[in-house]
């Protein structure tokens, strides 16, 4: 009685057609992945029940090691170039005096452009050949062409240049966002007492965006582990697997080669990135609690 007084059923009627929505497009293909993890299916006949052999086949593919250390890989070049990258961008227009919306709208532009058109443009840049965008601007220097693509150690670092390019900007407007929130009183007192710009940045911004700074992190670290079309759209997971992610294994295992139609290991590795990439985010938020506030 209480609760209906207070409105409760109200509430709950406003809630219910998003609850409905949420539930049919996002908790039912959870459970319904969950249930095919358990199955040998096509999607077309009656599934077949096989308890963990779906576990059990994607645990001992020789290929899942690959995949986890190459999306390991990813997500260290990840966070050294792109993590640090975006706050350095955003201190630095912060403090522009003049024509402030035009940089901001620079940095936000690759954002806005199609991911998948941003992948194929840069993949015209990376042609390994001497008349390639990047290697001609090499040659300018006397650098010899590059095989930006073509090469497993390139590879990767490849992949990442271009997904730091195209995803920093999100960032930087977070960030730029929460710089106005830093009282200028506080840049103030530091003038006062003689810190330079770094003594500035050091003592002043890092402290005061200490808890964005936590968020973007495991958000970064939650959207490597996931990285897809980078992979999909520049090699296909070469060259020899060099850049072969989970999430690429995963589509690999659903619809591309011998195993294409392999549904219910597809889903089982699925099932087992979420579980990692969810008690990965619970011990960083406890790790990270006392520090973040």
């Amino acid at each position: 009685m209480t609760w209906l007084r207070g409105g409760g059923l109200g509430n709950l009627v406003f809630l219910l057609p998003l609850l409905l929505v949420f539930g049919l497009f996002s908790w039912w293909p959870i459970i319904r992945a969950a249930v095919m993890s358990v199955q040998t299916t096509n999607l077309v006949t009656a599934p077949v029940f096989v308890g963990w052999a779906n576990f059990s086949h994607v645990l001992h593919d020789p290929l899942l090691g690959t995949a986890i250390v190459n999306t390991i890989w990813f997500a260290v070049l990840a966070l050294i170039f792109g993590y640090p990258l975006p706050l350095i961008m955003a201190v630095l227009m912060s403090e522009v005096r003049k024509a402030k919306g035009l940089y901001s709208a620079l940095a936000y532009l690759p954002v806005v452009v199609p991911p998948v058109v941003s992948v194929l443009l840069w993949k015209f840049f990376y042609d390994g050949s001497a008349t390639g965008v990047f290697n001609t601007i090499l040659g300018w220097v006397g650098i010899p062409p590059q095989p930006w693509l073509q090469n497993a150690g390139t590879a990767m670092p490849s992949l990442v240049l271009e997904a730091t390019w195209a995803a920093a900007g999100g960032t930087v407007i977070i960030y730029l966002a929460a710089l106005l929130s830093v009282p200028p009183e506080l840049y103030d007192a530091a003038e006062v007492d003689g810190a330079s710009v770094w003594g500035k940045i050091w003592h002043v911004t890092l402290p005061q965006l200490r808890g964005i700074l936590f968020v973007t992190l495991i958000l970064q670290i939650i959207g490597t582990a996931q990285v897809f079309l980078e992979p999909y759209l520049f090699t296909g997971g070469g060259p020899n697997h060099a850049t072969l992610t989970v999430l690429l294994l995963i589509y690999q295992y659903a619809f591309q080669n011998s195993t294409g139609g392999d549904y219910g290991s597809a889903t089982a590795l699925s099932i087992m990135l979420a579980v990692v990439l969810g008690i990965l985010s619970v011990l960083y938020f406890r790790l990270t609690k006392r520090w973040s506030v």
